[in-house]
């Protein structure tokens, strides 16, 4: 064994040590006792039971023995230290509690080999070199516990998170359809248990940046309590109510939009999480690509029909409104807004005028125009709901390789 200067121990060092590894024993009954006698906050060992905790002791002194007598190697990466920072990160144990304890059981071996020295006779010179050879000794398994301890921890912490990954998966999947699977996802992602819920799904682009800013830091803040999830292409996250209103909820969302999202209508409990994540993606298919907006499915049913049956939104749109869609683009387009503007003003054509910047006639030769185009009149409840659903089939997001109106 080397002491901290690099040349070996000298052989009374290893005859100090080697005294007392067949009393390994009376010195763990040393450090049990200083431990519990030391700072509370400093030797909390609560979930460690005594047994464990005592054999955890008896390894640890008589590894510092071994190593100061020659018996084992150095301390950098030992096994006993290594194999000690595991077991009590996994038992919850706080770092800073065994480093405590590895200090004082150096204390424990320093003055038991004080004793030893003062028995045999051991030069003065000899000791000193003795208690540098075992510092040196503690720190370096103090280092191997603190490595391993921590790695121990990032595992534990990476195995949590697939775990709470695997829950959130679940419950969009619709599995808390089982109440007693419900009931265990809201304890361990504390959740309350009921109080109402809402699934907002969000764009997240290629590189990760999602569409809503800090949303759960955002709601944190408020006392509302929520859990979020980054998929291939989206961010989700599950809302807690707690009998609030859903817009006190999408009114702090809102100002965080940098790009869609959508919300779905609440749910009771976490067993209809399934079905108001299914929701929420429908409200997010009616936001129109490019935006920045929070919807809520509640605000676009209309919207959220014509999207669930994408196909048929875009043969309606172009049926309804085929001959002006076949006009020029600037015809075309000046013809839709006046349409829009029109429908808008629940059917004034003074109103729209005002909004349209032109004069109430000119407002009224293009909806003429458009009767002629479409080969019907601009009036009846009928010719209302058609309009407006196709004024709202051409907004909505389509897909490059969907199809188009009039297709």
């Amino acid at each position: 064994m080397r002491d901290a200067r690099g040349d070996t121990a000298s052989a009374s060092t290893r005859t100090l040590a080697e005294a007392w590894l067949t009393d390994v024993d009376v010195l763990t009954g040393r450090l049990l006792t200083a431990i519990f006698t030391d700072n509370p906050e400093w030797t909390d060992y609560e979930p460690v039971p005594r047994a464990d905790l005592r054999e955890g002791c008896k390894q640890y002194l008589t590894r510092i023995l071994e190593i100061l007598s020659g018996a084992a190697g150095g301390p950098d990466g030992d096994d006993v230290a290594a194999s000690i920072g595991r077991h009590r990160a996994e038992q919850g144990v706080r770092l800073e509690v065994m480093l405590r304890t590895f200090r004082l059981g150096g204390r424990i071996v320093w003055e038991a080999l004080l004793e030893q020295a003062e028995l045999t006779g051991v030069a003065p010179h000899d000791v000193l070199e003795a208690g540098t050879a075992m510092w040196s000794v503690i720190d370096g398994l103090s280092s191997t516990l603190s490595t391993y301890y921590r790695n121990t921890e990032l595992e534990r912490v990476r195995l949590d998170e697939q775990r709470r990954h695997a829950l959130i998966e679940d419950l969009l999947g619709g599995r808390a359809g089982d109440a007693t699977f419900a009931a265990r996802a809201a304890s361990e992602l504390n959740l309350p248990a009921g109080g109402g819920y809402v699934v907002v799904v969000a764009d997240q682009a290629a590189d990760g940046t999602p569409a809503l800013s800090s949303p759960r830091a955002t709601l944190s803040a408020l006392r509302i309590f929520s859990v979020w999830q980054s998929r291939v292409d989206t961010e989700v996250g599950i809302v807690a109510l707690e009998n609030r209103p859903p817009a006190a909820v999408l009114d702090r969302l809102r100002p965080l939009a940098r790009g869609r999202a959508g919300v779905s209508p609440p749910v009771a409990s976490l067993t209809e999480i399934g079905t108001a994540h299914a929701l929420a993606q429908v409200a997010l298919g009616t936001s129109p690509k490019g935006a920045a907006e929070v919807v809520s499915l509640e605000q676009r049913y209309p919207e959220a029909l014509l999207v669930r049956s994408p196909e048929l939104a875009a043969r309606m749109a172009g049926q309804v409104l085929g001959g002006v869609l076949a006009r020029p683009e600037k015809e075309r387009d000046v013809l839709l807004r006046t349409i829009t503007a029109w429908l808008e003003e629940n059917r004034s054509a003074a109103n729209a005028a005002v909004r349209l910047h032109c004069h109430r006639n000119t407002v009224l030769n293009r909806l003429q125009r458009v009767a002629e185009l479409i080969g019907r009149p601009l009036e009846g409840r009928k010719a209302y709901v058609e309009l407006s659903l196709a004024l709202s089939a051409l907004d909505l997001p389509r897909d490059e390789e969907g199809p188009a109106p009039g297709a």
